[in-house]
């Protein structure tokens, strides 16, 4: 179904977009067509953009019907929540946690999952429910089981689900463990980003099992991984391509401020003094933040503010 609204942008202008750049493939354009994204969003909005993390102003479907139908189109991620709920404001706040991903991303990673009818899939991270809609159409729903932390975000997922005649398990819970109940599973996908695999995911997935994740490291850059499970209890495979997506709840950190390392003492304390005129900022985009971030692990660039403003 397609809304009229005095725009450009349609679900086949965005499908053709997609299929264009490669995201997406003709075997997921019918789930594409049976679940449009208008159908996944809610009515308050903060549109991103493409290939940034950046969100713009926020959008009310009923003040602005065609610039909230304009952003549903575009080929890029929309911030549905802020602070786990808390915040209820106008502009936006400090954290963003939950969203519709863009379509570019969320083709690309279920292309990835190399799914097929009768695969069993776990997904961690409901959200607005898009990619379950997705995935029922493509396996049925009576082989997708969601999961979702955040108990208001999962029962607007499931009614949403339910408007368009999708019922898969909607689970209530921590996705760093899994689902136990219905393991084991053909395939697990994320769609949150995570510092290290939970073992959980590993251990409820099949033998020759695939596993698609956002994954990345403390320094900064994020990056998909592709896993196969073998037998072992092990899984291995290669980064496949860069990503932005929010932290899974249960891997969140909390930034300490330098002076907690130090604990009273003067800088640098116990420590080896070095300097440099380079800021981390300069050094590189993502990819090299990524890249340092592997290499030094759990390293963080902590920026202070000077009273002379620096």
């Amino acid at each position: 179904m397609t809304e009229q609204h005095g725009t450009d942008a349609s679900p086949e202008r965005l499908a053709s977009a997609l299929m264009e750049k490669g995201a997406l493939s003709s075997d997921w354009l019918p789930a594409f067509k049976r679940a449009p994204r208008h159908m996944f969003v809610p009515d308050v909005i903060w549109p991103g953009t493409a290939g940034g993390n950046r969100q713009k102003r926020r959008i009310v479907r009923a003040q602005e019907p065609r610039a909230w139908w304009d952003a549903v189109y575009t080929d890029a991620p929309i911030t549905t929540q802020w602070d786990d709920g808390t915040y209820t404001g106008a502009d936006k706040d400090k954290i963003p946690t939950s969203s519709n991903s863009m379509p570019t991303m969320v083709f690309s990673m279920l292309d990835a999952l190399s799914v097929h009818e009768g695969h069993r899939v776990l997904e961690i991270g409901t959200g607005t429910g898009w990619n379950a809609a997705l995935l029922s159409h493509r396996v049925g729903p009576e082989d997708v089981v969601t999961v979702e932390v955040d108990e208001a975000t999962a029962e607007d997922a499931r009614k949403r689900l339910q408007e368009v005649g999708f019922v898969p398990l909607a689970v209530v819970g921590d996705g760093a463990a899994g689902f136990a109940l219905e393991a084991p599973y053909d395939r697990v996908i994320a769609t949150c980003s995570i510092g290290q695999v939970p073992y959980a995911w590993v251990q409820q997935t099949k033998p020759g099992g695939i596993i698609v994740a956002p994954w990345g490291p403390t320094y900064g850059g994020e990056a998909i991984v592709r896993l196969t499970v073998k037998s072992g209890g092990t899984a291995s495979g290669k980064f496949i391509g860069s990503s932005a997506f929010m932290r899974l709840r249960d891997q969140r950190t909390e930034r300490k401020h330098v002076r907690e390392y130090l604990k009273g003492q003067p800088w640098p304390a116990d420590g080896v003094k070095s300097t440099t005129m380079l800021s981390p900022d300069d050094v590189g985009d993502w990819h090299v933040m990524f890249a340092i971030g592997v290499q030094v692990a759990e390293a963080f660039p902590w920026m202070e503010a000077y009273k002379d403003g620096s």
